[in-house]
């Protein structure tokens, strides 16, 4: 559906750029945001090599494995249909502590593996389980410690302090994180007291 959008998009815009005689400007901006789009990329490869070369070596020091295991008992918490041995847990973790570090390119895997292994304990249906809604809630709002596409983006347009964006990321995420979890368990129990009568 996306891509129908975006064609249906471009070609309007292209229909009323050559009604309108504006196809000279329609064609430098086409080249000139092309431009721009390599320049970002190159300047979020370096942001992202840096931040996933310092995630490698918390993963191999064991510093990820320790943080995990410090939220075990949350995530134990709010996720209590999982066993507490089950590999969903783990990516589940694993997801978070990416995504904490904002590294969504990295969480995105773990995410994907998490939702297996949760539709495994489901049983395989199509329906989403409790587990599943609550993990997705948690994951799009997810907690950002270190906005390291944000900094990327601040970075490359030359911002004063590019870093001043840490403190409200953490606030809001935070925020919405809390938000979130309260809202999908007061639905899910508000489901169950229905469910009873």
């Amino acid at each position: 559906m996306i891509n129908i959008i975006w064609v249906a998009m471009s070609v309007i815009g292209i229909v009323f750029a050559m009604f309108n005689g504006t196809m000279e400007e329609v064609n430098k901006a086409v080249f000139q945001g092309a431009q721009e789009a390599v320049t970002l990329c190159i300047g979020f490869i370096s942001v992202l090599v840096f931040w996933l070369g310092l995630m490698r070596i918390a993963q191999t020091s064991g510093l990820l494995d320790k943080l995990a295991y410090l939220f075990k008992p949350l995530v134990k918490k709010i996720f209590p249909d999982i066993p507490p041995d089950h590999p969903a847990l783990g990516y589940i973790l694993s997801n978070m502590m990416a995504n904490m570090f904002g590294l969504g390119n990295a969480a995105t895997p773990l995410g994907i593996k998490a939702m297996e292994q949760l539709k495994m304990l489901n049983g395989g249906k199509n329906e989403a389980s409790r587990s599943m809604v609550t993990f997705l809630v948690i994951n799009t709002s997810s907690i950002t410690i270190i906005p390291t596409t944000v900094l990327a983006i601040r970075m490359n347009y030359d911002s004063v302090s590019p870093a001043e964006i840490v403190l409200p990321t953490i606030i809001a995420s935070l925020f919405a994180t809390i938000c979130a979890i309260l809202i999908d368990h007061y639905i899910y129990n508000r489901k169950n007291r229905n469910r009873v009568r």
